[in-house]
């Protein structure tokens, strides 16, 4: 038997492929932001694009860190490819 897909709730999107989210900040530091005219869903966007993609990163490594060790030891052991033509 085949399980049925899970139905997600609709949430309105733009043709830019955001979604409006609920988002709670501390209120002094929405109103300095509001008082200077800071957009703040570019700023929480763009500072959330870079924690994920740091902590993407920092995933990569953990994940592939056996290989990058062994990886490592053997060109400790072995020497670089194909090093001997290198001209530099």
């Amino acid at each position: 038997m085949q399980a049925s897909p899970s139905i997600a709730p609709r949430v309105r999107t733009s043709t830019s492929g955001k979604r409006a989210i609920n988002l709670t900040l501390s209120s002094d530091v929405l109103d300095a932001a509001k008082h200077l005219a800071i957009n703040i869903s570019q700023v929480c966007d763009s500072h959330l694009r870079e924690v994920v993609r740091r902590e993407q990163e920092r995933q990569w490594r953990e994940d592939h860190a056996d290989f990058i060790a062994a990886y490592n030891a053997t060109i400790e052991a072995e020497g670089l490819p194909l090093d001997e033509w290198r001209s530099f």
